[in-house]
């Protein structure tokens, strides 16, 4: 180690990569995190590099994966006998979760344009009279921009009866 390389403690490196303590420490039970040493007191201290590890397991629980299957992937990364055969394993991964993430993003682009049609189908509904109850929104003969409703407000009264 330089004499310009900077050593953290728990509590820093927590700070730094948005965790608390005990998820570091977690981490370090889980073996996903290792301290570089031991200060004289007896605290742990991490390498910068920490945080990438740190920023990693994050992305990887943010495609999904819980704290042990990160765990036990990286496992199984180590004990490949070469670097080509982890490598594939992880491109498989990755193009699994890219996948996912693709349909995911699909999902929610729909579910967007969604929101936005019942938004403008609800700007309509201004001027039933303020006593009216939500039963003849079934019902309403207002003129609304689309002939039927979208299915985020057709959904309020499906499979209700309106009399």
């Amino acid at each position: 180690m330089s004499q310009t390389e900077r050593l953290l403690q728990v509590g820093e490196l927590a700070e730094r990569g948005g965790k608390t303590v005990r998820a570091i420490h977690h981490y370090e039970e889980l073996g996903l995190l290792k301290p570089t040493t031991r200060s004289k007191g007896g605290y742990r201290l991490f390498h910068e590099e920490a945080l990438t590890r740190i920023r990693w397991v994050g992305m990887l629980q943010d495609l999904g994966l819980s704290l042990s299957e990160v765990r036990d992937w990286l496992r199984e990364l180590e004990d490949k006998r070469s670097a080509p055969v982890a490598m594939q394993e992880v491109r498989v991964l990755f193009q699994k979760k890219l996948d996912e993430t693709r349909e995911s993003a699909l999902r929610l682009r729909a579910l967007e344009n969604e929101l936005v049609q019942s938004l403008e189908y609800l700007e309509t509904c201004t001027t039933c009279h303020h006593e009216e109850r939500i039963a003849v929104c079934g019902t309403c003969d207002q003129t609304h921009s689309e002939a039927r409703p979208p299915q985020l407000i057709a959904g309020i009264h499906g499979g209700q009866s309106t009399s």
